[in-house]
């Protein structure tokens, strides 16, 4: 496990929490949009932080911290994540997990064994054009991408009957996502607690410049779609 640093302080990050937010390096997707191109592509070349360090920095701030957000890249391929996060929730802090929800025997494990209070899986777009957005080659003979969903439909099963706090969100990019996009994963995601639309801005660390994200009007329009599937839906970047 390679942890390739933490924000100190975060409001936002772990929804009701003054946090701290770990990036663990390495991911087993490549989002040509996702914002931490370093972290998933050249994590070797990052400073590394002991998990040492890291849990006297969060003694220190005992009083003031109430959460930690372990993102990444992907911290679900980690194999010491549980005994992460054991270690911090020691400390008396809650834990929030970031995945992609490609690893549901790790999420299972972690639920089970009561090491996470809170859970956001990324949803990249709806089944069909899932491994494109995800960015997973696409066949000779179509334009979808030979991508298993099923594990990722399986992680989405477990969060849902976990009792856990959890979100589901997708970042909406113009280049990807439509109309028809989250009209399919409404039906796909019914019944659901929370979902998140996130609105995408362009960064310095983006794997693959160009994309763009949606106005204000746009974005309503799409949780107007969306509505009707979650008890609770919202916009974040507007």
């Amino acid at each position: 496990m390679q942890i390739c640093g933490y924000n100190k302080t975060t409001l936002l990050d772990y929804p009701e929490h003054v946090a701290a937010t770990i990036f663990l390096g390495g991911c087993n997707f490549r989002c040509p949009f996702c914002h931490n191109g370093e972290l998933v592509l050249h994590p070797d070349t990052l400073p590394s932080i002991s998990i040492e360090e890291l849990l006297s920095f969060f003694k220190k701030r005992t009083g003031i911290l109430t959460g930690v957000c372990i993102t990444g890249g992907e911290p679900a391929l980690a194999k010491e994540l549980p005994e992460l996060i054991r270690r911090i929730k020691a400390l008396g802090l809650s834990v929030k997990l970031d995945t992609n929800g490609s690893k549901p025997n790790v999420l299972e494990g972690l639920i089970k064994d009561c090491l996470l209070d809170y859970i956001a899986m990324d949803i990249k777009g709806d089944r069909e054009q899932y491994g494109t957005i995800a960015g997973f080659p696409q066949t000779a003979c179509s334009n979808i991408s030979d991508f298993d969903i099923r594990p990722l439909e399986e992680s989405i099963g477990l969060i849902r009957n976990s009792g856990i706090p959890y979100e589901f969100r997708t970042t909406v990019i113009k280049e990807f996502h439509c109309r028809e996009s989250f009209e399919k994963i409404g039906q796909w995601l019914h019944g659901s607690d929370k979902y998140f639309l996130q609105n995408y801005e362009e960064s310095p660390n983006v794997i693959q410049k160009g994309f763009h994200g949606y106005s204000k009007e746009e974005l309503l329009e799409f949780r107007q779609i969306l509505i009707p599937h979650f008890h609770l839906i919202d916009i974040r970047g507007i």
